[in-house]
């Protein structure tokens, strides 16, 4: 696993914790990583993470609305 380091001011309270979850947050929803990599990402269990999902405004169904018409279709 890569590791990142970034500069954040001091005037911005954030822990490294949240900024974990952000950015497993943002690549889950992007597609990027699956459920299971973007939970290890922000080093919590699967179930957590796709429990905090709704709090950062991402679904955990992460797949477009044009995919579950054709899943419709073909069921």
């Amino acid at each position: 696993m890569k590791t990142l380091t970034l500069n954040i001011p001091d005037s911005l309270y954030v822990n490294t914790r949240d900024i974990a979850m952000i950015v497993s947050t943002l690549l889950y929803e992007q597609g990027k990583l699956s459920l299971g990599q973007a939970a290890e990402v922000a080093g919590i269990t699967k179930r957590t993470f796709a429990e905090l999902l709704g709090s950062y405004n991402v679904s955990i169904f992460n797949f477009p609305a044009s995919d579950l018409s054709r899943d419709v279709e073909n069921a």
